[in-house]
């Protein structure tokens, strides 16, 4: 089954407008909340029950390290400041929120989560796996979602609406920034801004293809032996516009990326709220 592209397009967009513009909220209507702790950004979205998007807020953060929180304090601090930011400009406390790991980390991954949504003064609504929350955005039951985020590649293949495999294998947007570094002899903090400036970043498409090139490569070896017709391409790190080209090419199969990649993620992880 196809999905409406333009509609989800349509419905991510409207939750960056809301990063930028927060929505006015009745007295007595309910929100729920979806906390995304990224490798390169910690993003937390605000829903209301009929899932439109009300508020958002996104800061930049390295406190999770190939799908681990490696900075426990400093993922309390931001989630925090990120809550007290969106609680001010709604004028409600957000009291419950859910979280998310990458595929195949459900054990002591799910607890670390929950223990930071706790320590930043939310009851926790759920833990859930992001694949799933990946597709409650685009709205497939069958398919190969792929997260490309900071550290990792993570794919998961659903079929009738389930999760039936998962994979998560390094090779991320912080390899991109490395090579972006090596190449022209700058800091990894200069290639990250390189790479995350749109009139720079597709100029150095060409020096980081081959780790898309793995990418691929990887998201090729784990897909093989399922029938898949389609692969969904999300995270941050894929925000390039050659970047599904590339998978193409590669794989030989249709690939689709949503605009800002970087928001599906925390936006299912809300909607699951």
């Amino acid at each position: 089954m196809s999905i409406d592209m333009e509609k989800v397009n349509q419905y991510i967009h409207s939750f960056a407008e809301r990063i930028q513009k927060p929505a006015k909220l009745s007295s007595n209507e309910k929100v729920k909340v979806g906390v995304d702790l990224g490798t390169a950004n910690i993003v937390l979205a605000v829903l209301n029950e009929e899932n439109k998007p009300i508020a958002g807020s996104i800061y930049p953060a390295s406190v999770v390290r190939d799908g681990l929180v490696v900075d426990y304090v400093g993922a309390v601090d931001i989630v925090k400041n990120l809550k007290k930011e969106i609680e001010a400009q709604l004028g409600l406390n957000l009291t419950t929120a859910a979280g998310s790991v990458p595929p195949g980390t459900m054990g002591n991954d799910k607890k670390a989560i929950k223990n930071i949504l706790e320590s930043a003064m939310f009851d926790v609504s759920s833990i859930i796996d992001e694949p799933t929350a990946a597709a409650s955005v685009l709205g497939i039951q069958d398919g190969a979602v792929v997260d490309v985020g900071g550290g990792t590649t993570g794919i998961s293949i659903l079929q009738d609406g389930e999760v039936i495999y998962t994979a998560d294998e390094p090779t991320g947007g912080t390899h991109m920034s490395l090579t972006i570094a090596g190449y022209y002899d700058i800091s990894f903090e200069e290639a990250e801004a390189r790479k995350k400036d749109k009139k720079q970043g597709e100029a150095v498409f060409p020096i980081i293809k081959p780790v898309v090139e793995k990418m691929a490569s990887i998201t090729k070896r784990h897909i093989t032996g399922f029938d898949i017709d389609t692969i969904y391409i999300v995270g941050g790190s894929s925000s390039f516009h050659s970047f599904t080209d590339v998978f193409t090419q590669q794989i030989g199969i249709s690939c689709l990326k949503p605009v800002h990649p970087l928001f599906i993620t925390p936006l299912g992880i809300a909607m699951n709220g």
